[in-house]
């Protein structure tokens, strides 16, 4: 049997408290600091609990070269190897080891920087709730919310005295800035009202399609409405249509190039909410818009040139923000609304469209659709571009 040590891994010494009765009798608090080990590995989803010997054997393990297990038994703890082979940080080349030894070739051949690796996979999320989390929050004390969580930061960092800025001309109003002015994140849609064929794929078509597409040579590079380091655009749209004149609901993925959709699976009316507020993590007010979109980035097409590359992670997220706003701009103009979100359930997002998350992760949620008449969940809206009295009340609704 030949084994070889994990691509990624990092190691992380945390401290937590401990309760315990007999210290509380002894005349103690019954509280005490624990240390402990904790590897975050690239490949495995889940936070492992290391021992102190585990941690010494696991620095002298090569994770580019296969090795005899016995003959690294031989120098090194073989009892230690063990149980880092069933915490899967030790990988072997048996049969029963297929899966994990993919998914760490998968990391290993993805040309990741390990702190971005890890730093990927370990702030994912499944099934969390953030409204149950909230309220949660809300009822652990009575204390107002500035009082329990203290000021916040100023909206901006003031670096020199006010007679000291130097004033700038504003411009004029122009078509630019009256859409810039008209983009309100919504959180409540029309749900009776289907959106039309031509509002979906024109709104689609400016957000996400390619302009044009050229090889130089033999890299294939696309020209979309934003940027993308190198050219490349890794990010793709995964569609969760929910209410669309001609479109199954059911769940998709755009392509760029042609403009069309590929389907991947029907879904039942009754059922696509609850599969959206699955995705939204909890998010009620994100549930109903008439298109959910998930932006999963294929981060192989971006590392593939900036391999090991210490912004290259970076890189691909600014995609998401990109995206996010064009698709804000482009529903705008069409009298339509539209949201982005970082809270989603990543590991969820993946379960459903089938996605990998070290081949192709999920960034961000954004999605579009009508707004409603109603502001039954409070929008953000200061300028009173869409709510006259800025959407921070709530209205009542007529009998």
């Amino acid at each position: 049997m030949q084994v070889r040590r994990c691509t990624v891994v990092f190691v992380e010494p945390r401290e937590r408290l401990d309760f315990d009765l007999g210290r509380l009798v002894a005349g103690g608090t019954g509280v005490a600091p624990v240390r402990e080990w904790i590897a975050l590995a690239a490949h495995l989803d889940e936070e492992i609990l290391l021992e102190d010997d585990e941690v010494r054997v696991l620095g002298q393990l090569s994770p580019g070269n296969w090795t005899d297990f016995e003959a690294l038994a031989a120098s090194l703890d073989k009892a230690v190897l063990g149980r880092l082979i069933e915490k899967g940080l030790l990988i072997r080349d048996t049969e029963d080891s297929v899966d994990l030894c993919r998914q760490d070739d998968e990391v290993r051949r993805g040309y990741w920087r390990g702190l971005s690796a890890a730093l990927h996979r370990h702030t994912r999320w499944h099934a969390i709730d953030t409204l149950e989390a909230e309220r949660k929050f809300g009822n652990e004390t009575d204390r107002p919310f500035l009082e329990r969580l203290g000021s916040p930061e100023p909206p901006v960092c003031e670096r020199v005295e006010a007679d000291k800025r130097i004033a700038l001309t504003r411009p004029s109003d122009t078509a630019l800035e009256d859409l810039i002015r008209g983009r309100v994140t919504c959180r409540n849609w029309d749900a009776s009202k289907p959106l039309t064929a031509e509002d979906f794929s024109a709104t689609l078509f400016r957000t996400f399609a390619a302009r044009a597409v050229s090889d130089e040579p033999g890299i294939e590079v696309i020209k979309r409405a934003v940027p993308s380091a190198g050219g490349l655009h890794p990010t793709e749209a995964y569609l969760l249509v929910q209410n669309v004149e001609g479109v199954m609901p059911g769940l998709y993925h755009y392509h760029p190039i042609d403009h069309a959709l590929e389907p991947l699976g029907d879904v039942a009316p009754e059922e696509s909410a609850e599969l959206a507020l699955r995705i939204v993590a909890g998010q009620r007010h994100f549930m109903n818009a008439h298109v959910v979109i998930a932006l999963a980035s294929r981060f192989r097409r971006t590392f593939w040139k900036y391999r090991n590359h210490a912004k290259a992670y970076r890189a691909v997220i600014l995609d998401a923000g990109h995206l996010s706003q064009t698709l804000y701009l482009a529903a705008t103009e069409r009298g339509l609304a539209a949201f982005i979100t970082a809270a989603v359930n990543e590991r969820d997002i993946e379960e459903i469209f089938g996605l990998d998350p070290m081949l192709e992760g999920v960034l961000a949620v954004t999605g579009f659709g009508w707004r409603g008449e109603l502001v039954d969940e409070v929008e953000f809206d200061p300028l009173g571009s869409v709510w006259p009295n800025g959407g921070g009340m709530k209205k009542v609704q007529e009998e």
